[in-house]
């Protein structure tokens, strides 16, 4: 099979970790005998370098063409001050593609539980996904304004945009333990109180589907009293950015984690959920696990390539059991050598 990808490195670590994910997938394509035809644009700090805008026009006709996106990270010092920042573009393609939906897969294997910030009996097993609302809420809400004086953000959501992110999330349980935790603040927002009347409609549909509703702040404690009490987590925009970031620290490491974002047609995007990583970009010791799995997680969702995808996770993984670490996660295995490591694996 013949498959079109765009890949973005963007800034920092992103060119890194994104040459070892292209590499493995080149290795997934000589494997299993298909044919992945990778382009890669500028986009972000890189971007703005080349030609002066975040997101330019070449790259926004090369994502809405191609099958499936790749996203290295973005962001920087360098463009924090500049008048289209790396997140502006990264907001537009966003909106340009309607991606309403992140997905972000939090599990702790057995070789890494030991170097989470909790107690390994803790977090030993944890396997939930974060399913947050990605184009709506405060993040796009108008009008929006700020002065020296006062300030103004407008948390709007439409029902229909609630639905079709809670739907997604009724979906993902069905396939895994038919349970489903959604959070929101209905005891103060007006906003929460349509997103919980909106689920529990959705619910009755789904009465397979055990659903409880926690408010963000509970949610946020319980995941790190007991994160192996959830399965799927719902929820809207900025509470996802928050509760996925606090969730991810119970790895051990940013490093670990691939996310993916969809639309209701056209091509998804997955990326890592960390940041550029300035301070050791270029210093090939950045962890490309969160890249290699957001290729598998391409593979899996875009692609339908069931064995090729837990073949990557499985080499990877392998790896790791063999005492291939990142600096991240207290080795001293390069990024180029974790994953020629790997490349190794799948090769045997």
């Amino acid at each position: 099979m013949n498959y079109t990808i765009a890949a973005l490195p963007g800034d920092g670590i992103g060119p890194e970790i994104m040459a070892s994910g292209l590499t493995l997938l080149e290795s997934i394509g000589k494997k299993f005998q298909h044919s992945f035809n990778v382009t890669v644009y500028p986009f972000g700090g890189a971007g703005i370098d080349e030609t002066g805008d975040p997101i330019p026009t070449q790259t926004i006709k090369g994502c809405t063409g191609a099958d499936a996106i790749l996203l290295g990270a973005i962001g920087g010092p360098k463009w924090e001050q500049e008048e289209k920042t790396p997140e502006d573009g990264l907001l537009q393609l966003r909106k340009t593609l309607g991606l309403f939906s992140n997905i972000r897969p939090i599990v702790v294997s057995d070789s890494i539980a030991h170097l989470s910030p909790l107690k390994t009996e803790r977090v030993k097993g944890t396997d939930f996904i974060v399913v947050r609302e990605l184009t709506g809420g405060l993040y796009f809400g108008q009008p929006k304004h700020w002065n020296d004086d006062e300030a103004t953000d407008t948390l709007f959501y439409k029902k229909s945009e609630i639905e079709r992110i809670v739907r997604q999330a009724f979906e993902l349980a069905m396939t895994r333990k038919k349970k489903m935790t959604s959070v929101d603040k209905a005891n103060v927002l007006a906003s929460s109180k349509l997103w919980r009347k909106t689920v529990n409609e959705l619910a009755a549909s789904y009465p397979e589907v055990t659903v409880d509703h926690l408010y963000v702040d509970a949610a946020s404690m319980k995941l790190i009293q007991n994160p192996t009490a959830f399965d799927v987590i719902v929820t809207e925009n900025m509470f996802g950015d928050i509760l996925s970031d606090e969730a991810s620290v119970i790895t051990g490491s940013l490093g670990m984690l691939p996310s993916g974002s969809h639309a209701i047609s056209g091509p998804s995007l997955y990326e890592p959920i960390h940041g550029s990583a300035p301070d050791i970009a270029g210093k090939n010791m950045a962890n490309p696990m969160s890249m290699i799995l957001s290729v598998a997680m391409m593979l899996r969702q875009s692609f339908n390539l069931n064995e090729e995808a837990q073949a990557l996770e499985e080499a990877a993984k392998q790896a790791m059991d063999a005492d291939y670490l990142t600096a991240d996660l207290g080795g001293t295995t390069t990024t180029t050598a974790f994953t020629e490591q790997v490349k190794a694996i799948l090769e045997n």
